[in-house]
């Protein structure tokens, strides 16, 4: 069983199988004005609900009476084969079948000759997201913590975050050295293109809030496009003021390189470290240490893996 209780129920999502774009888990929707092609897409990790259950229910809007105004909008649901293998009881286990999904999207991989379940979507998807504009990829995270925008590396991406203006932390990152991440890929991630994503964490994977953070996350990145009707969202969003944010710079990414890897002690999500040269984990010999003052802990992983993300470092702008 979690250590995290699940307090937020799973959607059944067999009335969006078919989809109406040929693909399963897709739905497209064309406005009566023109505008650019939107995104959103749900269930790049299996087990992180929140994108599932925001999706689930503007499907359910667009489906009662609700229609896009401006543009396209795309609905993706991703890696559905992981969702449906989420066990309460082993709740980590569907976060992929095979590899992360969140790690393939490069032209090498993409084109290569491996296979797994997670690459055979991810190639069904990819004309999918090589006609969208504008993408919000929803996700939360293993352990508690403030929901956080990442904007990746570009000045666009941060653009976007502060467009949108939620939630208060953006983190200015470049991703993962074991893979590209979706928020990357093609001309995502090409600080040249118009065409831009954002990455949201909304929260811990089944805490109460992770669900109302995705849907006003969504809320908040249509109606800065104009793709509903504006009044509509208004309501839904509420007086909800944007926040003032703060851009959180990483300037190192730990990377497990042994077995023999242990934190000296546990780290919270944005936890701030005053000193410089502080030991937070040991690797194999050698100690991690904070590379300088006021460093934040970005989405720390108690038990990672080599060659994974062990925690990203950065500094408040």
């Amino acid at each position: 069983m979690s250590e995290h209780p699940i307090e937020v129920g799973f959607p059944s999502l067999t009335r969006w199988r078919a989809g109406n774009t040929g693909i399963p888990y897709v739905w497209r929707m064309d406005g009566s004005e023109p505008g650019p092609h939107l995104c959103v897409t749900a269930l790049v990790h299996g087990n992180e609900v929140c994108g599932a259950i925001a999706l689930n229910a503007l499907l359910n809007e667009l489906h009662g009476g609700v229609s896009v105004q401006r543009g396209t909008l795309t609905m993706v649901f991703a890696n559905v084969d992981a969702y449906l293998s989420f066990d309460e009881k082993k709740p980590y286990q569907s976060r992929a079948l095979d590899e992360d999904f969140n790690r393939l999207w490069s032209a090498s991989t993409l084109d290569g000759e491996r296979s797994s379940r997670e690459l055979v979507r991810a190639r069904e998807l990819r004309a999918i997201y090589d006609n969208v504009d504008h993408l919000l990829d929803l996700h939360s995270m293993l352990e508690p913590a403030p929901p956080i925008a990442l904007a990746g590396d570009t000045a666009k991406g941060l653009a976007l975050a502060r467009a949108v203006g939620w939630p208060t932390n953006i983190l200015i990152d470049s991703g993962h050295v074991a893979g590209k991440r979706l928020r990357d890929y093609a001309e995502f991630g090409d600080a040249n293109s118009p065409k831009s994503a954002l990455l949201i964490e909304c929260g811990q994977h089944w805490e109460r809030d992770v669900a109302s953070n995705a849907c006003h996350a969504m809320w908040r990145f249509l109606r800065h496009f104009d793709a509903l009707d504006r009044k509509w969202l208004d309501d839904l969003i509420g007086d909800d003021a944007t926040p003032q944010q703060r851009e959180i710079e990483v300037s190192q990414v730990v990377t497990m390189r042994s077995e023999r890897f242990a934190w000296t002690r546990p780290l919270a999500g944005l936890e701030v470290i005053a000193k410089a040269g502080t030991v937070i984990a040991i690797d194999g010999d050698d100690a991690v240490r904070t590379p300088h003052d006021n460093a934040v802990m970005v989405m720390p992983v108690p038990n990672p893996k080599v060659g994974q993300t062990a925690v990203r470092i950065g500094r408040c702008r």
